[in-house]
C-alpha cells in the first residue's frame, strides 16, 4: 500500500512559477512510475508528467512545452513538479499517483493504470 499527499498549490498570476510536491509513504518498487495528473472543472483527468521511481524514464504531456520539470528525491520519498510560465489554462486540481506493473505501451498516460492517488492540490492561474 502506498499513500500520497500533494502540497504546494496556490493562486498565482500568469507567467509565475509553482513547485508542487508529492510526499510518498509505503513500500515503493523501483519499477513504479510516479505521475502527475490534473483535472479542471468539467473536464477529464489529464496526464501531465511521469517519472520512474528508479530514474531513467520521464515523460511529459505535449502541452507542458518544456515549461514543467519533474524531479525525484528518493531519500526523502518525494516527487516534485516544477511549473514555470504558468498559463490560465493550467488551472486545475493536480494529483500525484503511482503506477505499478504491468506496464504497457503508453500506459503511463492513462490514469486508469495508476493504482494509488493523492487527494490533490488546487492550482489557480489568473490572467
Amino acid at each position: 500500500q502506498v499513500q500520497l499527499e500533494e502540497s504546494g498549490g496556490g493562486l498565482v498570476q500568469a507567467g509565475d512559477s509553482l513547485r508542487l510536491s508529492c510526499a510518498i509513504s509505503g513500500h515503493m518498487l523501483s519499477s513504479y512510475f510516479v505521475g502527475w495528473f490534473r483535472q479542471a472543472p468539467g473536464k477529464e483527468r489529464e496526464f501531465v508528467a511521469t517519472s520512474r521511481w528508479s530514474g531513467g524514464l520521464t515523460y511529459f504531456a505535449d502541452f507542458t512545452e518544456a515549461r514543467f520539470q519533474i524531479s525525484r528525491d528518493n531519500a526523502k520519498n518525494t516527487v516534485s513538479l516544477q511549473m514555470n510560465s504558468l498559463k490560465p489554462e493550467d488551472t486545475a486540481v493536480y494529483h500525484c499517483a503511482v503506477h505499478g506493473p504491468p506496464y504497457r505501451s503508453n500506459s503511463y498516460r492513462d490514469p486508469r493504470e495508476y493504482e494509488f492517488w493523492g487527494q490533490g492540490t488546487q492550482v489557480t492561474v489568473s490572467s
